[in-house]
């Protein structure tokens, strides 16, 4: 009697399963750039791959976020504000304080600053940021390049500080000249065409580990057919 086995080898199927798994989660990253290119605030994922990617698969892929600047635009909003400088605002959101750098921010019947989500926008001295008393028009409200938030008052007309906006590193660490520019919004620092030539790589290994796949799925049936016969 002849006895046969066919031995399974993980570094052929399953290491291309894991290669595939990992170009479609590294074409997702890039969707989400290319999706966040117009949101006010959105700082581009940078996909990294550690080390022994080809035994752990996904699990090796993680992202970290590019701080550099985005594009700015003028609204004439007096309440549009951006960073001309890497750092983040500080909110007060119901799971805590956030960090964002979406500066377009609204003012409530009290005269208290918000976001656009209803989250409080908070001062330097981590307090939400109120404004004395409601100006009458949207325009009385300066910020500085430093973020101080004054307001006019023109029965004295005489401008009354409401504080000093929290800009802050991802650390929480304060940054000492944020250069916040008053009437701006600052849109994503994504590039398109990085994205779009990044976006053509993954397809590219994916097909190619894809047919590798078949290959040696069609030789192990063979295998597998050729002993039971």
């Amino acid at each position: 009697m002849i006895n046969g086995s066919v031995h399974f080898t993980e570094p052929g199927i399953v290491q291309n399963i894991r290669a595939m798994r990992m170009q479609m989660m590294l074409m997702g990253i890039t969707n989400d750039n290319i999706t966040g290119f117009d949101k006010v605030g959105y700082q581009r994922k940078i996909p990294v791959v550690s080390s022994f990617a080809e035994y752990i698969g996904e699990d090796a892929i993680s992202t970290t976020t590019d701080d550099t600047v985005g594009r700015l635009f003028l609204t004439e909003n007096p309440l549009d504000v951006a960073l001309a400088e890497k750092g983040y605002f500080q909110v007060e959101s119901k799971d805590g304080i956030k960090l964002t750098r979406d500066g377009r921010f609204m003012m409530d019947k009290t005269g208290a600053i918000l976001t656009m989500d209803g989250e409080k926008v908070l001062t330097n001295m981590g307090t939400p940021l109120v404004l004395p008393f409601v100006p009458d028009k949207l325009d009385d409200i300066s910020i500085d390049l430093n973020g101080v938030v004054r307001v006019l008052n023109n029965k004295t007309r005489k401008f009354e500080t409401a504080g000093t906006l929290s800009v802050v590193t991802q650390d929480g660490v304060a940054v000492l000249a944020p250069n916040v520019r008053q009437k701006y919004n600052e849109y994503s620092n994504v590039s398109l065409q990085t994205e779009f030539m990044q976006a053509m790589l993954y397809p590219r290994t994916f097909e190619a580990n894809r047919q590798l796949y078949q290959i040696q799925n069609s030789n192990l049936q063979r295998t597998i057919s050729s002993l039971g016969s």
